[in-house]
């Protein structure tokens, strides 16, 4: 599909929301492609990515910054204690903060670095065993938190389960960043951007649609 396609129906579903596609970032998820994919879509003048996983973002985006210094990238995959030091100090965004021990780590080390990545909390919507997440009725309190650990809490992000209409569950996604002051709201993938926006979504992630198929060794 490509990079101006995901772009103009990211145009026509603002539209038809009535909102100001300006105000609604792609994050073109490049897990798992090959550098010159993500080249291509830089050349084309993108700035925003997403990653899965810290190790792989180190392999991959210093060396892309130094040439693209304005590119910036986001940790939308899970974030293992041990190497948040590492993922505060690449990303500008850390889209999976999930626990209580995760957020005095980053608090702690934002301390020292003097500075932190926005932060997106992330709500396991569909109350789902194996996938992380605070729990719905859980998140007010989360959210209180972060917030007395001086922490950026920026918005909310879900994945909904593959199983039932996600529209549902960005609505209550919705709800609850209202619910507490946050205007962000990470929702949203290549095959439901489109209901996304038109419940609000403010960064969108989207990664196959933009690159193509993923790459797996």
């Amino acid at each position: 599909m490509g990079l101006k396609e995901i772009n103009d129906r990211i145009a026509k579903a603002a539209a038809e929301a009535g909102r100001d596609a300006g105000d609604i970032h792609l994050i073109a998820v490049s897990k798992v492609q090959p550098n010159e994919r993500v080249e291509a879509v830089l050349k084309e003048g993108h700035r925003l990515f997403g990653e899965n996983k810290v190790q792989e973002a180190e392999g991959k985006w210093p060396a892309f910054q130094e040439t693209y210094p304005d590119a910036k990238v986001h940790l939308i995959g899970p974030l293992q204690s041990n190497k948040t030091r590492r993922a505060m100090e690449l990303f500008s965004a850390i889209h999976s903060v999930d626990r209580p021990k995760l957020a005095k780590s980053i608090a702690r080390i934002a301390q020292e670095l003097g500075a932190c990545p926005d932060i997106f909390l992330q709500v396991n919507t569909g109350e789902e065993d194996q996938k992380a997440g605070i729990g719905p009725d859980r998140i007010d309190g989360f959210v209180q938190e972060c917030r007395d650990l001086d922490l950026p809490v920026v918005g909310l992000m879900c994945i909904p389960p593959v199983e039932e209409t996600p529209s549902l569950h960005f609505a209550l996604l919705k709800k609850l960043a209202e619910r507490n002051g946050l205007d962000g709201l990470s929702m949203g993938m290549s095959g439901d951007f489109e209901e996304a926006i038109g419940l609000g979504a403010t960064h969108i992630r989207v990664g196959s649609a933009i690159f193509g198929e993923r790459v797996y060794d």
